[in-house]
């Protein structure tokens, strides 16, 4: 099975690499190869394995650091960066040029969204193959029904994190051989929302809550993972009664719960599969992890050998300003202030592991990715119930979470919405959200929380929130039109 999985994950690398001209030219599994496979509930174990896989690339792009750079370092948490190609991307130098060449760099990576549609085409072959194959060739039908969940799951990620991130995307619904690929014009942001809701929707009618096989808790989409991106769907579209319901779905499923807030407990949470985890990108396992990513970017001194001092500053004025109740124990578990007095360090991801004993060894960092948590749910239905004035029920969350770390109950020290969202900063520090966050804020709540170094309110107004495209996919794609903001900034 391992090599059927690796052989569909290189052949969209091998395809990617190629040099094609047209950017929807991405083909995850040869249609060469369709002949002779999804023969078995093995092949289909396998065709649907190969879609995490290649999420897990797209959310590695750039050095390891896509997921963050896109959910972390373009807001508050980073002051900034010594890494020369990461230090203009924490100050939203977004429209830095890049040499025809240099594909390597971390900007050009991230200003493309390739590696997604080879999410979306892997999807779209599982939906469009599993149906057709052999009933009998499956230990159940259901088996097959969930496979098939599962990729309706994953197209609906994909969807919803452009939408994010882009805005305006193409929508692709079916696998296409490379002869047939069409350029297509990005579609509303609405429009890629409603596609990421259709499919999320009929994921909820396949998936359960226990995954076929239970090695793969929070690693593969089940009903507890579907129902946490229902509730950030729901809430990034301001539909907040549609962002309680699905989060109170996950909560009272018994299937998830607290993980205590002391260092090594805590910290377990990064390494996967904790009890809080609800769905997240495996880096973990035997054969896994990054030897970049975001520990290489934020760790060093004791905590990672080979730097000094990390590259990404985290500034210690701005963590007494967020924590400030030095006893929090996410604060004491997670932050180490005495080992500069220039910056802090965040340890969430210091579960390094070493090749050798010796300093030049090579490093491989192994934490999962997480995307949706117990925490994370248990703030965002909070966050609901707050904009839909019920500020008891939501102060009752709130204080669980604060209960959680050690602290007192809230005391109206800000208004109810915003120590909602100063509580997920602290809960959810460098874990990719805390952009998207800041973002709900001003557009649902017209709070605005943005560093002005970074994007002031004129321009997130002119959408400066969103990505631009990078000029490669312009000139690949006539169809395509850059987005706002960077459309009146030279490239």
């Amino acid at each position: 099975m391992k090599r059927k999985i690796l052989f569909l994950v290189l052949s969209a690398f091998m395809y990617l690499a190629s040099g094609c001209s047209k950017f929807l030219d991405i083909e995850p599994v040869s249609s060469a190869t369709d002949e002779n496979f999804w023969k078995t509930q093995e092949d289909a174990n396998s065709a649907t394995n190969a879609m995490y896989a290649l999420l897990r690339k797209a959310l590695n792009q750039g050095n390891g650091m896509a997921y963050y750079v896109y959910g972390d370092l373009l807001s508050d948490e980073i002051s900034s960066s010594t890494d020369v190609d990461i230090n203009p991307l924490v100050n939203m130098q977004l429209n830095i040029s890049v040499p025809a060449l240099e594909t390597w760099r971390p900007v050009y990576q991230l200003r493309r969204y390739d590696i997604f549609y080879q999410v979306i085409d892997q999807a779209n072959r599982v939906i469009q193959r599993l149906p057709k194959m052999d009933e009998n060739v499956f230990n159940d039908v259901s088996v097959r029904d969930y496979y098939i969940g599962e990729a309706y799951f994953v197209r609906a990620f994909a969807y919803f994190y452009m939408a994010r991130v882009w805005g305006t995307v193409p929508i692709i619904t079916e696998s296409v051989a490379p002869i047939d690929a069409v350029n297509l014009p990005a579609r509303k942001e609405s429009d890629v929302l409603d596609q990421s809701q259709a499919d999320l929707t009929k994921a909820l009618t396949l998936l359960k809550w226990s995954n076929i096989d239970q090695n793969d808790f929070a690693t593969r989409a089940n009903t507890g993972a579907a129902l946490a991106l229902q509730a950030h769907l729901s809430a990034w579209r301001g539909e907040y009664a549609d962002c309680i319901a699905a989060a109170k779905s996950v909560l009272e499923s018994g299937e998830y719960s607290f993980v205590g807030r002391d260092s090594l407990n805590y910290r377990g949470i990064y390494q996967g599969k904790s009890n809080e985890g609800i769905f997240e990108i495996a880096q973990n396992g035997e054969n896994e992890g990054t030897n970049r990513g975001i520990g290489y970017y934020s760790l060093a001194g004791p905590y990672f050998r080979n730097f000094t001092d990390p590259m990404l500053r985290i500034s210690q004025d701005y963590l007494k300003t967020l924590f400030k109740d030095s006893n929090d124990k996410r604060f004491k578990s997670v932050f180490d202030v005495a080992y500069s007095g220039n910056y802090a360090l965040c340890t969430k991801y210091a579960n390094v592991k070493y090749s050798g004993n010796t300093s030049n060894y090579n490093a491989i960092f192994k934490n999962n990715i997480i995307i949706f948590r117990y925490s994370d749910i248990k703030l965002l239905m909070a966050e609901g119930l707050a904009a839909t004035g019920k500020n008891s029920a939501a102060e009752s969350i709130l204080n669980e979470i604060r209960t959680q770390a050690g602290l007192q109950v809230y005391k109206n020290e800000e208004p109810l919405k915003e120590a909602i969202f100063s509580e997920r900063a602290r809960e959810l520090f460098l874990e990719g959200h805390r952009y998207y966050d800041l973002v709900r804020l001003y557009k649902n709540f017209n709070i605005y929380k943005f560093p002005e170094s970074k994007m002031n309110q004129a321009q997130f107004n002119a959408k400066k929130y969103f990505w631009p495209f990078d000029p490669s996919l312009l000139s690949a794609n006539p169809a395509l039109i850059q987005t706002p903001y960077w459309s009146t900034v030279n490239m």
